[in-house]
């Protein structure tokens, strides 16, 4: 199936192609929903998912101004509990105008047809730099080198720059003026920051772009993606028995960093574009 022309990229589809090329063909591209369990336990795992996603609400009321006693009652139940108290305690200082939710979109390619996008939890601009915020809610703390290989470090920083001149008056920032941090729920102590380089946004735009051709290529063919040669990755991919890689989901005390099942990509409809395009 030829990639569509008005294909979406994030990180998550990019990431997906890296780690597995079959993965991104079954889900974006052919769309099979596969009934399989990302992870057991599932109960366990699907609780964890849906309090992660209600920490990042409460975080976005927060910075929205809704009265912090209201939100603290919503977090009744752990680890949902400790994160809210860490956020209210120990959360990142923001000093400057703040942008939560924050969707920036790009063309992308060199027909320009298709775009890149991103949704980031919270953009703080301050003098002129930008600082990226990004809430994680894993059970462990991922270390720095794996982080910094992740696609979501190298694709937020390069969109600001791209597509965040509205947010600094008009003005891009400069690869200079602009961060990542990785705040952690369960280590609120302990985020990682990544500071960007004109180097690193040169390096950036040519490996997004390269991406994107090998997926445009590989779509030409009616044949499978090749599937990934790290099937460890395999065991906390719903796909995994419909690739002939397993039929047992792996369990989610042997899980790396992420959580097994992605966030739901989003769609933007680009008539209203300009009511979430910075």
């Amino acid at each position: 199936m030829p990639l569509p022309s008005d294909f979406q990229f994030s990180q998550g589809s990019l990431q997906d192609f890296v780690d597995c090329k079959r993965r991104f063909q079954l889900r974006y591209l052919l769309e099979i929903a596969w009934p399989a369990v990302p992870a057991e336990p599932y109960l366990e795992n699907e609780q964890h998912l849906r309090l992660g996603a209600l920490f990042h609400l409460m975080a976005q009321q927060h910075v929205l101004g809704v009265d912090e006693g209201r939100l603290t009652a919503m977090a009744q139940e752990e680890p949902l509990a400790g994160w809210w108290q860490n956020f209210l305690q120990d959360r990142p200082a923001t000093a400057g105008a703040q942008y939560p939710e924050t969707v920036l979109s790009m063309p992308f390619g060199q027909a320009a047809e298709r775009r890149l996008l991103a949704k980031m939890d919270l953009v703080v601009v301050d003098n002129g730099r930008a600082t990226i915020y990004d809430w994680k809610t894993s059970r462990r703390r991922p270390p720095r080198a794996w982080l910094a290989e992740r696609m979501q470090t190298r694709v937020y920083p390069y969109l600001m720059i791209q597509a965040g001149a509205e947010l600094n008056g008009g003005q891009p920032f400069a690869p200079e003026q602009v961060e990542m941090v990785y705040w952690f729920a369960g280590f609120p102590n302990r985020p990682e920051r990544f500071s960007y380089t004109a180097d690193q946004f040169a390096e950036d735009g040519a490996s997004l772009a390269g991406l994107l051709d090998q997926a445009a290529t590989l779509s030409l063919s009616d044949a499978p993606f090749p599937l990934t040669p790290d099937e460890s990755k395999c065991r906390f991919c719903v796909y995994r028995s419909l690739c002939n890689r397993g039929v047992v989901a792996g369990d989610l005390n042997e899980l790396d960093f992420d959580d097994p099942e992605p966030a739901v990509e989003f769609d933007l409809d680009f008539e209203q574009v300009a009511e979430v395009e910075y």
